[in-house]
Formats: C-alpha cells, sequence, structure tokens
C-alpha cells in the first residue's frame, strides 16, 4: 500500500452535498448524472452508481463529494467532482454511499 503525506490529504477539498436531483445519463446504463447543491453553487457529477441506486433514491441526500477534481467527461456527460462510496467487496459489485449522521449545511467540509 502507498502512504499519502499530510499535505497530500490536505490538497483534497471534500464537501458534503446535498443531491437535487439525479437521472440515468442518456444513452447508458451504469452513469448517474446528479445536480448537487454545495451551497455557494450548484454542480453535476456524473458517477458509476446507477445500477446500485433509482434516481429517486439519490434525491434529496447528503454525501461527501471531491470538490476540487478537475473537470471530466464521461460518454459525453462532463462532471465536475466525485461523489465518495464504498466498494463493499472490493470487486465493485456493491456501491454503498455515504452520509453524515445528522444534518449539516450543503457545502460543509469534511475534515
Amino acid at each position: 500500500m502507498q502512504t499519502a503525506s499530510f499535505s497530500d490529504f490536505q490538497k483534497l477539498d471534500i464537501r458534503i452535498g446535498k443531491i437535487t436531483e439525479a437521472e440515468r445519463a442518456e444513452g447508458t446504463d451504469r452513469l448517474m448524472k446528479m445536480q448537487v447543491d454545495f451551497g455557494s453553487e450548484k454542480r453535476q457529477i456524473v458517477a458509476s452508481i446507477a445500477g446500485f441506486y433509482t434516481p429517486e433514491e439519490l434525491n434529496g441526500k447528503e454525501c461527501p463529494f471531491l470538490y476540487n477534481l478537475e473537470p471530466k467527461k464521461f460518454m459525453g456527460h462532463e462532471s465536475h467532482g466525485m461523489i465518495l462510496a464504498v466498494d463493499v467487496e472490493g470487486d465493485k459489485s456493491d456501491c454503498v454511499l455515504l452520509h453524515p449522521n445528522k444534518e449539516v449545511n450543503a457545502g460543509a467540509k469534511v475534515v
């Protein structure tokens, strides 16, 4: 296992975002396109979680997101961040989203 220094960790901007809208990304089976409220702005985040969650299950959820990840296109859909989740078996056969244990402000930083 490769280790990361504390200064490496400090480069990550992880924030809680509230999913305000989710839909399967057009033309794909795996991608979910989400509109996420971070308090000061809303962003589109695309993730390979459509096989694990329905849009209805995601709407209103608060989850941690990697906020300062450079934008990337997935099958023509641009993503401005990354949702953090648990790969239960280590083989991407199950995905569990992380949530704060109580409601927090959109955009709250994970420290």
